[in-house]
């Protein structure tokens, strides 16, 4: 079924992963994150980080660009000012205006993405958000993924339905 072959490939290089859970070993660039920007503003007491202007993220073989990420991050518990370290510190990343996500010859197509890492939930919305693998592609207005519980879910507006295009054979697809 080509929903759970799509389901395969985006969970294996889910959008935002944690640099713990990618680096193996201190040698290993994979968990190392670089963010690319016409401007960088942080607010220590608003507690995120926003890029803005070409924006662009690699991680691995990830690539998210945008217009806009804002990274929000936790505060240690009584010291609001302290970010916390490691894979504790993100918690959600927001991507606005011509959000592409390009992982292991993938692609995601969307005007707004959140990512939340305590559920480990994706959420792409906007007119014409797209998940496409080879020349297979499923879009909706909004496209969530439960990363934990592995399965994905498609949304249409009253505009526009969810809508497939499927190739026999691509993809697992049978």
């Amino acid at each position: 079924m080509f929903v759970s072959a799509f389901m395969s490939w985006i969970f294996l290089t889910i959008f935002f992963t944690y640099a713990g859970e990618t680096a193996a070993d201190p040698g290993n660039d994979k968990g190392k994150i670089r963010i690319s920007a016409k401007t960088l503003v942080s607010d220590s007491e608003a507690k995120y980080a926003e890029f803005t202007g070409n924006v662009r993220a690699i991680q691995g073989n990830t690539v998210i660009t945008s217009d806009r990420l804002r990274v929000f991050y936790k505060a240690v518990s009584g010291n609001k000012q302290k970010p916390v370290s490691g894979e504790q510190a993100i918690e959600k990343i927001v991507a606005e205006g011509n959000v592409k996500i390009k992982f292991d010859n993938k692609v995601a197509e969307t005007e707004h993405a959140v990512y939340t890492t305590k559920d480990k939930v994706l959420v792409l919305s906007g007119p014409g958000s797209k998940l496409i693998s080879g020349n297979n592609s499923i879009s909706g207005s909004k496209i969530t993924l439960y990363r934990a519980e592995g399965r994905i879910k498609f949304e249409s507006n009253s505009d526009k339905p969810v809508e497939a295009v499927l190739y026999p054979g691509e993809n697992g697809i049978k």
